[in-house]
């Protein structure tokens, strides 16, 4: 053969083996967990151009890539539904200051990939907000908007009623219905309740739900829950500190309004933190069948040393307490995936956004603290070995996908 047809043939057999690769990335052997398909099974996983295209007992196509996952769970991408991440060089303020965290210093490896900011901007400062974190992240970030206009600036500013304007906050959440979640009221000490009631007006104008922060220890929790609508969202539900009422009474029971307000579809999120979470009231609740509907884990500069840690440490905190693996994949994924009306997010269903975690558990004695700084221990611990944000691998603890 002449050198010009062995180089045709070359081209031909080069663009015939590109041309067999179909997929860019292949999941192999792993044990999908999917709570919005209801698949719970061994399973490959096929992704192209950031998308999920296949979920099948065996794929045998070619790939670009190609994890092996024996031993491992493959879920979705966790998102977590309370941070604060509007990080800048403000001194002691969250809003565009150092109490915010740079989300990707911390999602990816606990395998979130998705966060929604709980009002720390406002009206006014979340276009800068926009181009100063949310446009520069690799994680997916979202937002409650603050009803208070300039966001999480002091307990001064966030005092300012005529800052708290319903059309503004609406108005803005229409300008980017894709990234604003809705409203977020919390950290008011008046006693008008203006500053509620303009946030539901302006959830209402949206169409989007309310996210309320219950640091407003001049309503009781009784009337916050009877305020808010089906699809609203209250935080730190296994608080138990002065400001606000706990939602399980001396006598060990949940209250009554609580299960009522729940009932009529109110969601309860974690909201962690570093004060949000005491066992005295999240194991009474879990053993009345009262879960919560999201893991927010509140982070922020003061909770992710504390005994938060990470979506990881709160998920494997559940498990010690008694839920199942499959109830808090359901919990940190699906469920707030609906609650923010992002349903593209939060599954593996084929077509859907290829936002992949690759779990390990670890079986032993592990150790769980709360807000409190009590403890309790565990035999089960979950570890990240990958996370995949649309298709692309952000985070590999073991080199799974390195070449061999």
């Amino acid at each position: 053969m002449n050198a010009k047809l062995w180089g045709i043939a070359l081209l031909l057999t080069c663009t015939q083996a590109v041309l067999a690769q179909k997929y860019d990335l292949l999941i192999k052997g792993g044990h999908v967990i999917d709570p919005a398909s209801g698949t719970n099974a061994v399973m490959d996983v096929a992704i192209s151009k950031g998308n999920i295209v296949r979920v099948a007992i065996s794929i045998t196509d070619s790939s670009e890539k190609v994890i092996m996952a024996k031993g491992l769970y493959v879920t979705p991408g966790f998102i977590d539904p309370h941070t604060h991440v509007f990080v800048g060089s403000n001194a002691n303020l969250f809003a565009n200051g150092v109490n915010s965290v740079s989300p990707d210093d911390f999602t990816f490896r606990s395998g979130v990939t998705t966060v929604v900011d709980a009002g720390t901007s406002g009206w006014r400062s979340f276009p800068l907000f926009k181009k100063q974190v949310i446009d520069q992240s690799k994680t997916r970030i979202l937002a409650f908007l603050n009803i208070s206009g300039e966001g999480m600036t002091g307990a001064d500013h966030e005092q300012n009623l005529a800052d708290m304007q319903a059309d503004s906050t609406a108005a803005m959440m229409k300008k980017y219905p894709e990234i604003i979640a809705g409203v977020k009221i919390g950290h008011y000490n008046g006693q008008d309740w203006a500053p509620f009631d303009r946030a539901v007006a302006a959830a209402s104008q949206a169409g989007k739900p309310l996210f309320v922060e219950c640091h407003l220890p001049q309503y009781s929790l009784q009337d916050q829950l009877a305020k808010m609508r089906p699809g609203d969202m209250i935080t730190h539900t296994f608080e138990h500190i002065s400001e606000r009422m706990p939602i399980v009474g001396d006598d060990g029971k949940l209250r009554p309004f609580v299960l009522e307000a729940k009932k009529r579809g109110i969601l309860f999120d974690l909201g962690h933190g570093g004060a949000g979470f005491w066992f005295d009231q999240a194991a009474p609740a879990l053993k009345q069948g009262f879960y919560p509907n999201s893991f927010g884990t509140d982070l922020h500069r003061f909770s992710m040393n504390s005994g938060m840690k990470d979506m990881a440490n709160v998920m494997s905190k559940f498990m010690a307490l008694g839920l199942s693996l499959e109830q808090v994949i359901a919990i940190a994924t699906w469920n707030p995936a609906k609650a923010i009306h992002h349903e593209e997010l939060g599954n593996i269903k084929e077509g859907s956004i290829a936002d992949v975690v690759i779990l390990r558990v670890r079986e032993g004695t592990f150790g769980f603290m709360d807000s409190a700084q009590k403890s309790i221990t565990g035999d089960k611990k979950l570890e990240v070995e990958m996370t995949l944000k649309q298709g692309k691998v952000v985070w590999d603890l073991n080199g799974l996908s390195a070449k061999k």
